[in-house]
C-alpha cells in the first residue's frame, strides 16, 4: 500500500523555464517538512557521460534533493526513459529505436510512490509534448491523475503561455494546485505587472516567485516557495 501523502505533477509553460529547479526545490521543501520525499523524471532527453555512465542533469538534480536512499532499482523507477539526444522525446526515442510507453511510466510511479511520503513528478518540455504516435506528456499527467503545479517562465509572452497551459490542464480534468513564477534567464521588464495579470487570471495560489539566482540550487529556490499552501490536507 502506498505511503504517499503528497504527490504532484510539475508542468511548464515551455522548455528551459526552470521545471527541474522548482521540482527539486519542492522535493527539498517536503524533505524539510520531515517527509520522505523523492522526485521522478519519467522521460529525460539529453545525457552526458559521467564515469562511464550516461546521466541526465535534471535527474541528478532531483536525486540530490531527495532524502530517499539511492539504489540502482530506484534509479530505474525515478527515470525509466533516458535518451542521449537533447531533442523532443518522440524524436530522441526514434533515434535510439525505442518507444515510450505510458504503462511503463505508471508502473514505475506506483512502485516509487509506495516507498515514500511525498513525490514530485516532473514533466518534459511544455505540458503537451509527443511521446509516440498516440501518447503524449499531457496523457501521462492524466494517467497519473495528480494535482498539477505549473511553472511559469517569466519572460515576454508568459501570460499567453500560462493561460493556455492552465486551460489545457483543466481540459484534461486535472486540478491546478498552484503555480510558481520563475525568472529562469533574467528579470523581465514589468515583472510585477505581469505577475499581477497572472494572479488575476489563474485560479490557483501562487506558491512563490523565484528570482534569477546567481547560483541556482534546490535549497536556494525553496527559500522563495511556500509549500504550506499545498501541504494543507
Amino acid at each position: 500500500m502506498s505511503q504517499t501523502k503528497k504527490a504532484f505533477f510539475v508542468a511548464g509553460t515551455d522548455t528551459e523555464i526552470g521545471k527541474t529547479l522548482v521540482s527539486s526545490a519542492l522535493v527539498h521543501s517536503f524533505a524539510q517538512q520531515g517527509l520522505i520525499a523523492v522526485g521522478m523524471k519519467p522521460v529525460a532527453a539529453g545525457a552526458l557521460l559521467d564515469d562511464g555512465m550516461w546521466v541526465n542533469e535534471d535527474v541528478m538534480s532531483l536525486k540530490a534533493s531527495s532524502n530517499l536512499a539511492a539504489s540502482s532499482e530506484r534509479d530505474r523507477l525515478i527515470n525509466p526513459y533516458l535518451f542521449k539526444l537533447p531533442a523532443a522525446p518522440h524524436i530522441a526515442a526514434q533515434q535510439e529505436g525505442r518507444q515510450i510507453a505510458l504503462s511503463v511510466i505508471v508502473d514505475c510511479y506506483q512502485q516509487l510512490a509506495s516507498q515514500v511520503e511525498a513525490i514530485i513528478v516532473e514533466g518534459v518540455g511544455g505540458f503537451n509534448v509527443p511521446f509516440n504516435a498516440t501518447e503524449d506528456s499531457a496523457q501521462m499527467a492524466q494517467r497519473l491523475n495528480l494535482p498539477v503545479i505549473l511553472v511559469v517562465g517569466m519572460r515576454l509572452g508568459c501570460i499567453n503561455h500560462a493561460l493556455l497551459t492552465a486551460e489545457a490542464i483543466a481540459a484534461r480534468g486535472l486540478n491546478l494546485a498552484g503555480w510558481v513564477a520563475n525568472s529562469a534567464q533574467h528579470e523581465m521588464a514589468y515583472l510585477q505587472e505581469n505577475l499581477s495579470a497572472l494572479q488575476e487570471r489563474i485560479k490557483a495560489p501562487l506558491l512563490g516567485c523565484i528570482p534569477n539566482l546567481a547560483q541556482p540550487s534546490a535549497a536556494a529556490a525553496a527559500h522563495y516557495l511556500d509549500v504550506n499552501k499545498i501541504l494543507v490536507d
